[in-house]
């Protein structure tokens, strides 16, 4: 294992840390690790916007949806008064 030291940590981050460390019923040392880790787990596997879009909401595609042939011109959309 490795052994990782951080010089100039601002007070208030330490205070923050500690907290959060005690509510999670952790070291602070512990905290740190917990929070690298999970900052660092979805880094290996980075997808563009366009393909994550994608993947949440394949499951709401509609199946069934036919899509009309392109022979008419567009035309303005119509909105009621």
């Amino acid at each position: 294992m490795a052994t990782l030291t951080i010089r100039n940590l601002d007070e208030q981050v330490k205070a923050l840390l500690r907290v959060e460390a005690a509510r999670h019923g952790r070291s602070m040392e512990e905290e740190v690790r917990v929070i690298l880790q999970n900052a660092l787990a979805g880094t290996a596997n980075v997808t563009g916007f366009g393909s994550r879009v994608h993947q949440r909401f394949a499951s709401l595609a509609d199946k069934g949806l036919t899509i009309p042939d392109r022979t008419e011109q567009p035309r303005a959309a119509e909105f009621p008064e």
